[in-house]
């Protein structure tokens, strides 16, 4: 397989059952999200995969991010569009091994694991179904040069942020829903105003349970 993963199955198994991949954020692991698996829908798989970069001494990343002399951060975007690559070799993969319903495999990505979710729906939208992207952006430098929006128009997002958030500035969020929308694609955004720092961004954060069931319900889950 391309990523390690660890797997909650459906508590009805069908023919085929539809599938929702949790990507994991900066410094975390496949664990983490997956804390969260018995608050999702019943009737799929949750699929928790852990991101291909090892960072030391614990944790992992789907890109580097890196700082200069002036605290100006910088993430490598080659990386992540190499990872968004990965990911959909794993979607193709955990297809094979398990019998899922390919028109109703799913994205939750908390930070990191937003970004490339939103970098997913563009490089890769036949792959996908709906977009959970919790304290994350979308990243233009790791969208293809050129899509067909008709191919991305069947994904549904949302987007969920924390107004204070001390990692990804809120600002950044703000700007999905408007680039979105003037694609003619649908998507529902929300804020809070918890507050989410550096070291919280790569684990579980406070209220994060309360977006992730905010997100499954407006996008309405059904397996």
């Amino acid at each position: 397989m391309s990523l390690e993963y660890i797997v909650q199955a459906p508590k009805a198994i069908k023919e085929k059952n539809g599938a929702l991949i949790l990507l994991h954020g900066y410094g975390s692991n496949e664990e983490d999200l997956f804390s969260f698996a018995p608050q999702l829908p019943e009737d799929v798989y949750v699929i928790s995969v852990r991101a291909p970069y090892d960072l030391q001494p614990y944790g992992y990343a789907w890109y580097e991010i890196t700082f200069d002399a002036d605290e100006n951060k910088f993430s490598n975007n080659e990386q992540a569009k190499e990872s968004l690559q990965v990911i959909a070799n794993f979607i193709d993969e955990i297809s094979e091994k398990l019998p899922l319903d390919k028109s109703n495999i799913s994205l939750i990505g908390f930070s990191q694991g937003a970004i490339l979710s939103y970098g997913m729906a563009f490089t890769y939208p036949e792959k996908i179904n709906k977009i959970v992207a919790l304290s994350g952006y979308l990243n233009e430098q790791i969208l293809p040069e050129s899509y067909d929006i008709n191919k991305i128009k069947h994904i549904d997002f949302f987007a969920s942020h924390g107004s204070q958030d001390q990692v990804i500035p809120v600002e950044w969020a703000r700007k999905t829903q408007p680039f979105l929308e003037k694609l003619g694609l649908r998507v529902v955004y929300k804020e809070d105003s918890v507050r989410v720092d550096w070291l919280l961004h790569g684990i579980r954060v406070s209220h994060f349970e309360t977006r992730l069931q905010t997100g499954v319900c407006c996008l309405a889950w059904h397996g």
